[in-house]
């Protein structure tokens, strides 16, 4: 946190190579987010470089109140909520085609190359946009109920409500279609 705060700073002073600094370290992250959000890593990579540019105009809009990175995801989730809506654009139920995955050494690339892992992507991709967004930035993206509430502007009971719920249903899903994730119908 405190070299993110040294490097907006530097970027607010002026030096605009600093921002790079911020990109490196989260593009691979949104990017993994938004993929899953959208499931066509074209799309994913237009909206998380078009969420840069609007993160960079707005970096004096940081305030520094909770850390820098629900704000950027939050300025990213927004950007794509947006993008959606004027083109209509629905989150697209489906496989991603990991071959056209920019990186294919990336952790996230090879998480989702093993078939539990596909059964869980598809297990999440049946669920409602709001409860599949929260799950991900909670497991995949390892954010506090409390870092979630923040960047989704709802309770935190809400998160935790919607963390249950979601958790539910897939647990309905697998008693009814089995599968790998037998631990869940047993209420885990």
């Amino acid at each position: 946190m405190e070299e993110e705060v040294q490097w907006i700073q530097e970027v607010l002073g002026g030096n605009k190579q600093a921002y790079a600094h911020i990109i490196n370290k989260y593009k691979n992250q949104l990017f993994a987010t938004v993929l899953r959000m959208t499931k066509n890593p074209q799309d994913a990579q237009d909206f998380v470089q078009d969420a840069f540019i609007k993160v960079y105009h707005q970096l004096d809009k940081y305030e520094g109140k909770g850390s820098f990175s629900s704000w950027i995801y939050r300025v990213t989730i927004n950007h794509c909520m947006d993008e959606f809506r004027k083109k209509s654009h629905q989150i697209i139920k489906g496989k991603v085609d990991e071959e056209r995955i920019v990186n294919p050494n990336h952790p996230e690339v090879i998480f989702l190359k093993n078939e539990k892992s596909r059964q869980l992507e598809r297990l999440i991709a049946t669920l409602p946009e709001e409860e599949r967004l929260i799950l991900l930035l909670r497991y995949v993206n390892e954010m506090s109920y409390s870092e979630i509430s923040e960047l989704v502007d709802t309770s935190l009971s809400n998160v935790r409500n919607k963390i249950h719920r979601a958790k539910k249903k897939m647990r309905e899903t697998v008693k009814r279609e089995g599968g790998y994730f037998h631990e869940l119908s047993n209420g885990r």
